[in-house]
């Protein structure tokens, strides 16, 4: 029975205080793609991706309602930093389905103007610094890459977009009413708290002072009063009164970036002892958590054990962090894990623990000497592109290049030889696999059927004599060094029966027939990576390598290494490929996913590298190309290969059948 009550009393005061409208939701999924081109089209840092953004803390004045169902206390906020834009997950604030989606696209219209302001800022604060004072220039970049004055800035943008675009113009008038018109019923709610709290009648509909109905004693009168101003005229005032509490989510405008948390522990997250990857999960497994967490790290490395001593009915969220002692179990606690990661607002990190480090380390370090790849010398210096300083950062990773030594020699299964026969048919289709000629005048070999059928005639023409073989081949000078991705994600399954690695290792197996047979020169490297000094770059088969067996038990004893540090492979390839002779120079690349590793690689400084690093291959005159099975694939790579640079393969196990189709027409176009 208290079941019963609590659901019903639960239902009926959840309707009570929730403001969204359910029925016009609108779900920033549904609308990633067409934001992303928006934001670019606007003028948006052509680096940045879309993402969801998580909740964020707001002291406002609640009613009374609102505090006894524990509302209106977290609210999702859009906000961008260097890396992303973070919009809601969804949008019900207005009873109209196309009003909540056009919050949307100006929300993004905003984030691109606020970009480009921060870009002029930017380019005006190093033009004001003298090269000797380069340092400096670079500490005024970082300091001005986030917002600073979330009240004018917003003004700023607003009123930028609403002298350049008319059609905006009408969107934010009719997305601006409908918001004061919500707050003013926000303010008719509040001024029955303050007579509540002042022992006065409820009376409805208060006498108005002005447009609100907050004490003035703490300033958020005066507060709201200039936000409700600046929407209606943004650039209007230049300066929000202080107050004791924040004031009312403004949902026209960004927000600035979430600020990192306290320190909380004192030692480095990413220092030797904790050098473990995150741990190998097939796909499917673990889902993915979409919004991004806040984050801190706690020194969990105490001294004393024991049992913690607390009343449980004081325990009150999975916000506090519990260094709680406990058998350990042999269950997968995995999905538990998720649906708690996904409920906690702040996610606390700590090197301290006992049970899990074991795992991670079995599963996760780098192999022994004895069963690692052989190393070929002491490693290769390479430069990084650091984006916050505009330039190359000499030395910064070490490159190890390594080639199986112990393998196996294998030959072309059936399975092979089959899905090889039908891209090579494809390939005489069009006319590039060697053709032979009968009854030529001049050619590699003597053709006796036309010699016996020429003899065998009773009248003889001398001028017509024709008793050769010719083999004709197209003419293709093309060197192709394929690049391909081996990191920690490949391990992922496509299927029930196939892994990434599997797709990658026969695609690899297959092109490198189809090569061979069409006659074009072509090298197989693979690479993962493990922080900037441990870049592991694996020969398959270099250029001078003839395609044989150990080559084929090279690829296929390939496995998933670590992470993506792709910007340092791709120059080693550069430089490789560029030193060949060919006239049309191909570097083509496979992978799953985006730069990344577990240092500063992560996020933006990986993708401007790899642009850079793409940006250096083109100005060697080779043709870097992408092919890729990340679906999410069009949020980046347009920046780092341009609009023709890359193919998206969403099947992936197709890749075997559709990467010699995407070779042919890359190379057949040059």
């Amino acid at each position: 029975m208290e079941e019963v009550v609590g659901k019903i009393w639960d239902k009926w005061l959840t309707s009570q205080v929730t403001t969204d409208h359910v029925d016009a939701k609108v779900h920033f999924s549904d609308l990633q793609s067409q934001l992303l081109v928006y934001y670019r089209a606007m003028g948006g840092d052509g680096a940045k991706s879309l993402e969801m953004a998580e909740r964020r803390d707001l002291n406002i004045r609640r009613t009374t309602m609102q505090k006894i169902a524990g509302s209106h206390k977290q609210f999702y906020l859009s906000w961008q930093d260097e890396r992303s834009l973070r919009l809601p997950p969804s949008i019900a604030l207005f009873a109209d389905k196309t009003l909540n989606q056009s919050l949307y696209f100006w929300l993004t219209a905003l984030a691109a103007q606020l970009d480009k302001q921060r870009r002029s800022r930017l380019n005006n604060d190093e033009a004001n610094h003298s090269q000797t004072n380069r340092s400096q220039a670079n500490n005024s970049q970082v300091a001005t890459a986030v917002m600073t004055d979330w009240f004018n800035d917003n003004q700023q943008a607003s009123c930028e977009l609403l002298s350049k675009y008319a059609g905006l113009r009408r969107l934010y008038s009719t997305l601006a009413h409908e918001v004061l018109r919500l707050r003013t019923a926000e303010s008719l709610a509040m001024a029955n708290v303050n007579r509540a709290s002042a022992g006065q009648p409820d009376t409805g509909t208060p006498k108005k002072t002005g447009m609100f109905f907050f004490n003035h004693d703490d300033g958020l009168a005066q507060a709201e009063k200039a936000v409700m101003t600046v929407i209606k005229i943004p650039g209007s005032m230049n300066t929000l009164p202080h107050c004791s509490k924040d004031v009312h989510p403004v949902p026209l405008w960004l927000y600035p970036p979430i600020e990192n948390l306290g320190s909380g522990a004192n030692f480095d997250p990413l220092d030797d002892k904790s050098q473990q990857s995150k741990p190998k999960h097939k796909s499917g497994e673990l889902p993915t958590i979409e919004p991004r967490k806040k984050a801190q790290y706690v020194d969990d490395n105490r001294k004393t054990d024991g049992l913690l001593v607390f009343q449980a009915e004081a325990l009150m969220t999975w916000t506090e962090q519990i260094n709680l002692d406990r058998c350990q179990s042999d269950e997968d606690d995995d999905a538990d894990i998720t649906d708690i990661a996904e409920d906690l607002d702040i996610i606390s990190l700590s090197r301290h623990r006992k049970a899990n480090a074991a795992r991670i380390r079995f599963d996760l370090d780098l192999p022994a000497a004895a069963q690692d790849d052989l190393r070929l010398g002491e490693g290769i210096l390479l430069p990084e592109w650091d984006y916050k300083q505009q330039r190359l950062v000499e030395n910064a990773c070490v490159l190890q290049t390594m080639i199986s030594d112990e393998v196996e020699p294998i030959a072309l299964s059936s399975e092979y030889q089959k899905l090889s026969q039908d891209i090579l048919a494809l390939f005489a289709h069009i006319g590039l696999t060697p053709s032979r000629r009968k009854a030529q005048p001049s050619g590699d070999e003597i053709d006796l059927d036309a010699w016996l059928d020429n003899h065998a005639q009773p009248v003889k023409d001398s001028s017509k004599q024709a008793f050769y073989l010719d083999t004709q081949r197209q003419n293709r000078d093309v060197n192709c060094l394929i690049l391909a991705d081996l990191s920690l994600s490949t391990e992922a399954y496509i299927d029930d029966n196939q892994r990434v690695i599997d797709v990658i290792r026969d695609s690899l197996m297959v092109f490198s027939e189809a090569l061979t047979r069409l006659g074009d020169e072509f090298a197989l490297y693979g690479f993962s990576s493990v922080r900037s000094q441990h870049v592991r770059f694996h020969i398959l088969k270099n250029f001078d390598m003839p395609h044989s067996d150990h080559v084929r038990g090279r690829i296929a004893r390939i496995e998933p290494g670590y992470y993506t540090r792709m910007g340092a492979a791709i120059r080693q390839s550069s430089e490789l490929l560029s030193q060949r002779g060919g006239a049309n120079k191909v570097l083509l690349i496979i992978t799953d996913g985006k730069p990344n590793d577990l240092d500063k690689y992560e996020g933006r400084y990986g993708i401007e590298d790899t642009r850079q690093a793409i940006v250096e291959a083109k100005l060697l005159g080779l043709v870097p190309y992408c092919v890729t099975i990340d679906k999410k694939g069009h949020d980046y790579l347009p920046y780092l290969f341009g609009s023709n640079g890359f193919s998206i393969v969403s099947n992936a196990s197709e890749l075997p059948r559709v990467l010699p189709k995407i070779y042919l027409h890359l190379t057949t176009a040059h």
